[in-house]
């Protein structure tokens, strides 16, 4: 095993490890249900869900862990994940016990304060997957509710395991078998559903999200990011209405590329509101003048959008990089919080996609409220704040003369995750 992978593994162990000691022994185990996952960030001691809370803020309220202490800290112990390629999982903390995927969608349970093994599973992946994933055949995560482990497997299967032996109790494909569709990212639980999105829009997909019982498997309902080919008529999905504003936004024979779209990371989830907050990602193929050749903003690439959790319906969208052809996908951290702005208090959601501008967004409305640039940039002077539109420079569309474009490809920020830490009203990220 690669040296660096298992120390990367080992130190996130330890420091979950050592987040247990805000829990007792006396602590009677508590189930991950809906109330859980709701009131989340009030307990220190668990990491139940992949941003810890809902709205995905990944802070910690602990404090044994400071400038003072964190000279003494030590290998506590170390745990061989069996992975030779790349690790991408934030483990989850329920009750002393680590939850986490590794690469090719495998997974496992460990003692957290000891680093033993609990049970292992072989998600025996379509290795054929693998030269259809853009970005390595890792995984993000995996969702935990009631006795249930969920993960997204990377030949589009959703599985749910047994939390205290790894067995599986249902597994359901997601995603079309003949086209390149792939898995990466991990789940999330909301009111009782299982939410899934996918990659491979550089392949040529349509993307879509989908939410399943988290008690059956059955499909609750499906919304797909961009419009399908227009002589098929409705999908007869939670997107159909949506598709109708989307439609008028594209040109030419965009379907035949797939039209991207794919939702492969960005998840975030208001109890309060019910709404289902999702990142969206680039086009297929990125190059517009080939999508979409009449122009058009080709909604719903690159944006946030907002969706009824119980019906999969759009409530509303706030599009990030309007005919995305830069790659300048909207899929990274999403983040809710609530801050004052002015001197009154805002609900909002925060990102850091692609593009290098930060956003800060009324999560109620969609209203736009900042958007400044955190990186250089040559693609977009500045965001109208009354229109919530990017001045796009027109140099930046690329054609047969080679072009200056920052950020590039790989974006301002890409899938690391970002935190939010309310004590110092600032946003970390990588």
């Amino acid at each position: 095993m690669n040296k660096h992978k298992k120390i990367a593994m080992s130190v996130a162990s330890l420091l979950a490890a050592l987040s247990l000691a805000a829990c007792t022994h006396k602590d009677a185990p508590k189930v991950v249900d809906d109330a859980a996952l709701r009131g989340a960030a009030a307990e220190p001691g668990q990491w139940i869900t992949i941003g810890r809370d809902q709205g995905e803020t990944r802070f910690s309220p602990l404090k044994q862990i400071d400038r003072s202490t964190i000279g003494r800290l030590g290998l506590a112990w170390s745990y061989d994940t069996q992975s030779l390629r790349g690790l991408e999982a934030t483990p989850l903390i329920s009750n002393g016990i680590m939850y986490a995927s590794a690469d090719w969608s495998n997974v496992f349970a460990v003692d957290a304060r000891t680093g033993k093994e609990l049970w292992r599973w072989d998600a025996k992946a379509d290795r054929v997957r693998g030269y259809r994933a853009c970005c390595d055949v890792v995984n993000r995560g995996v969702a935990l509710y009631k006795d249930s482990v969920f993960v997204g497997v990377l030949d589009g299967r959703l599985v749910s395991l047994d939390a205290k032996t790894g067995g599986v109790k249902w597994d359901v494909q997601t995603t079309p078998t003949d086209l390149p569709y792939t898995i990466t990212g991990a789940p999330r639980v909301v009111d009782g559903k299982v939410i899934i999105g996918n990659g491979g829009a550089e392949l040529g997909v349509r993307g879509f999200v989908s939410a399943y019982d988290a008690e059956t498997g059955k499909l609750a309902w499906r919304f797909y990011t961009v419009p399908g080919d227009p002589s098929k008529g409705p999908d007869g999905a939670a997107s159909d209405e949506a598709m109708k504003k989307a439609l008028p936004t594209w040109t030419g024979e965009w379907w035949k590329g797939g039209g991207g779209g794919t939702a492969w990371d960005a998840f975030a989830y208001d109890a309060e509101a019910k709404l289902l907050y999702v990142g969206v990602g680039n086009g297929a193929p990125w190059d517009r003048a080939i999508r979409s050749p009449g122009g058009g903003d080709n909604l719903f690439l690159s944006s946030i959008i907002a969706l009824d959790v119980a019906t999969g319906e759009l409530k509303w969208h706030y599009q990030t990089t309007p005919g995305d052809q830069w790659d300048y996908t909207a899929v990274q951290s999403i983040i809710l919080a609530d801050i004052a702005i002015d001197g009154k208090p805002r609900k909002v959601l925060m990102q850091a996609p692609k593009n290098g501008y930060f956003y800060v967004i009324d999560r109620a409305t969609g209203k736009l409220i900042s958007a400044e640039h955190f990186t250089a940039n040559t693609w977009a002077s500045h965001i109208d704040l009354k229109t919530g539109r990017p001045a796009i420079n027109a140099k930046a569309y690329y054609g047969s003369e080679p072009i200056m474009s920052l950020p590039g490809p790989a974006g301002a920020h890409n899938w690391n995750p970002m935190a939010y830490s309310p004590r110092t009203g600032l946003v970390y990220f990588p």
